[in-house]
């Protein structure tokens, strides 16, 4: 069984609170889990102290058994040094220019480049 850290979104509509929970990967996003570990409050402000509230001790022990938090979860965690903060060093290969338009780009930079030789 694949256990994740992840959010799980109540709150009214255009008010979300999100608790965040241990549940099965396979599960629904807001359906069954496993233990309630925190909430998160994203309406309240930055500083506020419940903005984020975690159950520090059973968040070191899901994640010695082996549970894998999502993305969000994870920088969340990372404030609280709870895990190793993740670098991004790369560009998303996704924005880059597609073959033709890299091509296109070169032919303009040799024409450009001749024109100023001339």
């Amino acid at each position: 069984m694949s256990l994740k850290i992840r959010l799980s979104r109540g709150g009214a509509k255009k008010r979300p609170f999100y608790s965040i929970v241990i549940a099965d990967a396979r599960s629904p996003r807001d359906g069954r889990f496993i233990e309630r570990v925190g909430t998160y409050n994203p309406m309240v402000a930055k500083d506020h102290p419940e903005r984020l509230v975690l159950k520090t001790e059973r968040l070191k022990h899901w994640l010695s058994v082996g549970a894998s938090p999502t993305d969000r979860v994870e920088r969340f965690l990372a404030d609280a040094d709870l895990v190793a903060k993740k670098t991004r060093t790369e560009t998303p290969s996704q924005s880059a220019p597609k073959a033709k338009a890299q091509e296109r780009a070169k032919q303009n930079a040799a024409k450009a480049d001749a024109a100023a030789n001339a």
